[in-house]
């Protein structure tokens, strides 16, 4: 979908910003699309995975097309509920060099490998204790070299990834470069992949990830990533699917957000409203999640036509936004007229 400037909107609210040449473009976070997860990656989600909350400091309409979940953020934010063993193992699982210390071909083994490719500079001050002691956990099957360094990366990776989230991505590789069999050390690298507009490798990070350790709490993430991808209709099977229907609470809202960002991409703006319309959507709610909801809604009401039904869910999502993530009370200045202010102490 393209606001009046003709500009495809971000799932965040805002407009899409550029990213590299020959890259994608990153969606914001608030219109249409999953929010990542929590903006802090050392701390550990409850799905066992990296926590990041996205681009949140990008203030706007949300996203219709990245989210982004934080899941993830994900948030994701963070959609995320695993039910197998968090770090991602089954029981054939083999340590090698990289991840463990030894393999079956023992330390010849270790010296055919191919060198790394370079990896950015760890800071000094970035310890690997910065980490979730839980996450910490995760990386005991690597040797201890390894696992303080891919400790740090992922420390490094969750500190940048809301301002630069290119140099996030360098660290959340490295990491993944050194431990590819942990499913947090994907999960990461998925979801700063997504934080960076990478649609195709933080799918197949968060796919892996999900391979190793179960859940379904990324999906608005992935449903995300496939928007970004121009497969709006992918978006909306991975919404139809068993995992998706065992979704609840901020999870399941999350998807729907993007499952309707996706019904708009495809210019079908009416279903786009019905697939918001749930329980969920009570004008009593605040936070975070409501005012996304409502955001959305609004969006969706006035991209189907219903003007005044939009701009008084706009004024729900301002009132919802207790953080001023969005930007709602500028989009009913521009339905309206005026200072939206104005409308917001008539309320009062």
């Amino acid at each position: 979908m393209t606001d009046s400037s003709g500009e495809r909107k971000s799932f965040r609210g805002g407009p899409r910003r550029e990213s590299t040449p020959n890259k994608p473009v990153e969606r914001p976070d608030s219109r249409g699309g999953a929010r990542p997860p929590q903006s802090d990656p050392r701390r550990r989600t409850e799905s066992g995975g990296f926590n990041s909350r996205g681009n949140d400091n990008s203030r706007g309409r949300p996203d219709d097309s990245r989210g982004r979940p934080e899941n993830p953020r994900g948030r994701s934010d963070d959609p995320r509920n695993r039910s197998s063993d968090p770090r991602g193992r089954n029981d054939d699982f083999r340590r090698r060099g990289g991840e463990g210390g030894f393999s079956a071909g023992g330390a010849d083994d270790r010296t055919r490998r191919a060198p790394r490719p370079e990896e950015p500079d760890l800071p000094d001050n970035v310890v690997a204790s910065d980490l979730d002691p839980a996450v910490r956990r995760d990386l005991l099957s690597l040797d201890k070299n390894n696992a303080d360094a891919v400790a740090r990366h992922l420390v490094m990776a969750a500190n940048l990834v809301d301002d630069d989230p290119r140099s996030a991505l360098a660290h959340a590789r490295a990491a993944r470069q050194r431990a590819g069999r942990i499913a947090v050390v994907r999960e990461t690298a998925g979801v700063t992949a997504y934080h960076a507009g990478e649609w195709a490798e933080a799918l197949s990070e968060l796919r892996a990830a999900r391979r190793m350790a179960g859940g379904s709490g990324l999906l608005a993430v992935m449903a995300d990533c496939e928007r970004g991808l121009g497969r709006p209709e992918k978006a909306i099977e991975l919404g139809r699917s068993d995992d998706a229907r065992a979704l609840q609470g901020d999870d399941a809202t999350e998807l729907r957000i993007v499952v309707a960002g996706a019904r708009m991409d495809l210019g079908e703006y009416d279903q786009a409203v019905v697939t918001l319309q749930t329980k969920d959507l009570d004008p009593a709610k605040s936070g975070p999640t409501a005012a996304r909801l409502f955001y959305a809604y609004a969006d969706a009401l006035v991209a189907a036509g219903r003007t005044q039904d939009g701009v008084t869910w706009f004024m729900n999502a301002a009132a919802a936004d207790l953080d001023g993530d969005t930007d709602a009370e500028e989009r009913v200045a521009e339905l309206i007229g005026g200072d939206p202010a104005d409308s917001f102490g008539e309320e009062q």
